[in-house]
């Protein structure tokens, strides 16, 4: 499959663009940016072009790979949708909930495969992890990531400085608890000192979960755990192992498959946009101070 990268970015040049030069059974055959000589830059770092007309990329390839912020994500992918090409995205797939469902009716109409890149999902240990879930009756959940962006490549990141943890590790953590726990219809939150956040999440099926995300904890209060629990005791989700290219590769793969199957992923923009809804939500229980409904 013939892959153009939409992004001149750190994530955009170290995961997408190095995994799918290296990666088997893909083609990386140009790279778009707004500013044409960073596109050329990224390109030349891989031995292919560099684009800032987005039409002349999408003529050469069949799926892109979108490494920009949620804002500009959207009508990136829907052109590209349009144009017939399938998408890999980054998570959050958008900032709110009408431009997330813009995005899944594009991709809906066009026929197109999608996968967003939720890391957690294309890692073994997670699977294993879902599975187990699977097979007992679970009573709840928890989640909590600490982070500090301090000195990390992302911390000139003007989007996740003024959205915080919620919308940057938020999408991670549901990818995880709503597959074992089911759909989110409520959501309560809390705020704590600078970004962090407090969830109870209710879930359709009765139970509740908890969530705690930070980008701006100390250096050495950093840290993720993820559980859940029921009959069965306490389910935790091993630390996540290998790096991010490596789960990139699977999901070039998985939306390969889906392509060619013409099948639904379950990481496809439909579950993209729930996660927005929820996120969504969250915001507005904050501002609120109220618990807030999910759009399903």
């Amino acid at each position: 499959m013939r892959f153009g990268v939409l992004g001149t970015g750190f994530w955009a040049r170290v995961v997408h663009a190095a995994t799918l030069a290296e990666h088997p059974d893909a083609e990386l055959v140009g790279v778009w940016g707004r500013d044409l000589a960073k596109a050329k830059a990224v390109g030349a770092e891989f031995d292919v072009d560099g684009f800032d007309d987005l039409d002349a990329l999408l003529s050469r390839v069949d799926a892109v790979a979108v490494a920009v912020p949620p804002d500009v994500q959207v009508d990136l992918a829907v052109r590209a949708a349009a144009a017939g090409k399938h998408l890999l995205l980054e998570k959050p797939i958008a900032l709110d909930v009408a431009a997330a469902d813009r995005l899944v009716t594009a991709v809906r109409d066009a026929g197109v495969a999608s996968v967003v890149f939720f890391t957690f999902r294309f890692r073994s240990a997670t699977s294993t992890w879902l599975e187990q879930a699977s097979r007992t009756r679970l009573a709840g959940g928890h989640g909590s990531w600490l982070s500090s962006l301090a000195g990390s490549p992302f911390d000139s990141s003007p989007w996740r400085k003024e959205h915080g943890a919620l919308w940057d590790i938020g999408p991670h953590a549901l990818s995880v608890l709503v597959p074992a726990l089911g759909p989110v219809v409520s959501v309560q939150a809390g705020a704590g000192l600078r970004d962090t956040v407090h969830l109870v999440l209710g879930h359709e099926s009765g139970v509740a979960s908890t969530v705690t995300l930070s980008h701006t904890v100390a250096p050495m209060s950093a840290g993720t755990e993820f559980f859940v629990h029921g009959d069965a005791g306490r389910l935790v989700l091993l630390p996540e192992t290998g790096s991010a290219e490596d789960a990139f590769a699977v999901a070039v793969d998985e939306l390969t498959a889906a392509a060619v199957s013409g099948g639904t992923h379950p990481c496809d923009v439909a579950f993209g946009r729930d996660v927005v809804a929820v996120l969504a939500a969250a915001q507005r229980a904050l501002e609120s101070g109220c618990r807030e409904s999910v759009a399903l």
